[in-house]
């Protein structure tokens, strides 16, 4: 999967349908159908939850990812987001639920509960550390596990700084998926400095490799998550 945001022309976060449409039809361009592409629709204090709805309509994407805490944050907004999902169930979009803390994962269970949704409906990431913080990832990831939570259709995890190679390797050992790159992270587990992206997946599958597990195919998340 590649995760995708699009840049202003002054280049700062923007969630803009255009400049979705040209990134996804380029990437398509060049990778055929060997990715799924998934949208973020994440705010950055940015944009209201309407313009965060309406981007995933107005795109149609293959999938996009949902941070929970901005998109429903009290009861209306519960509301429309549990309409969003329902739309996106029936035009196969698939969701991912952001969930940054075990509040964010208690509130999203009880999110669930009231509209009726099935947990195994959805894939969640969950997110590790911040910029702003000291590392603290493996502490967060241990307490993801060890929190009630329902069995999902599938779990993803992120990690900011340089434990995410550590993090996310951890997190596989226990089933879950990986999310890596530079929006999260520079570093790569020597202390380096990363060249590319690519520098980090190709360090990620070789932690993952050396652990027994291996790598899946974009057409094994499509089954997965029911593109």
């Amino acid at each position: 999967m590649m995760h995708v945001h699009v840049r202003n022309a002054s280049g700062g976060h923007a969630l803009d349908a255009d400049g979705y449409r040209a990134a996804l039809g380029a990437i398509r361009k060049s990778c055929g159908d060997n990715l799924v592409l998934q949208i973020t629709t994440e705010a950055l204090g940015i944009y209201p939850s309407d313009v965060q709805r309406n981007i995933v309509r107005d795109v149609k994407p293959e999938a996009a990812s949902l941070a929970f805490r901005e998109l429903a944050k009290d009861e209306q907004e519960a509301e429309q987001f549990a309409l969003l999902l329902r739309w996106m169930r029936e035009a196969g979009a698939a969701p991912q639920i952001i969930i940054y803390d075990t509040d964010d994962l208690d509130r999203f269970q009880s999110f669930l509960t009231d509209y009726s949704f099935p947990p195994e409906d959805f894939s969640v990431l969950y997110v590790l550390g911040r910029y702003v913080e000291k590392p603290q990832g493996l502490h967060q990831l241990l307490q993801f596990l060890n929190a009630d939570a329902p069995r999902f259709r599938d779990l993803m995890v992120c990690a900011f700084g340089a434990e995410e190679t550590a993090c996310i390797t951890a997190a596989a050992l226990f089933g879950a998926s990986a999310r890596v790159g530079f929006e999260n992270n520079l570093w790569l587990p020597s202390g380096d400095v990363a060249y590319d992206n690519a520098d980090l997946v190709a360090s990620s599958r070789a932690s993952l490799n050396g652990v027994g597990l291996n790598a899946g195919t974009a057409n094994d998340l499509r089954s997965l998550w029911g593109i």
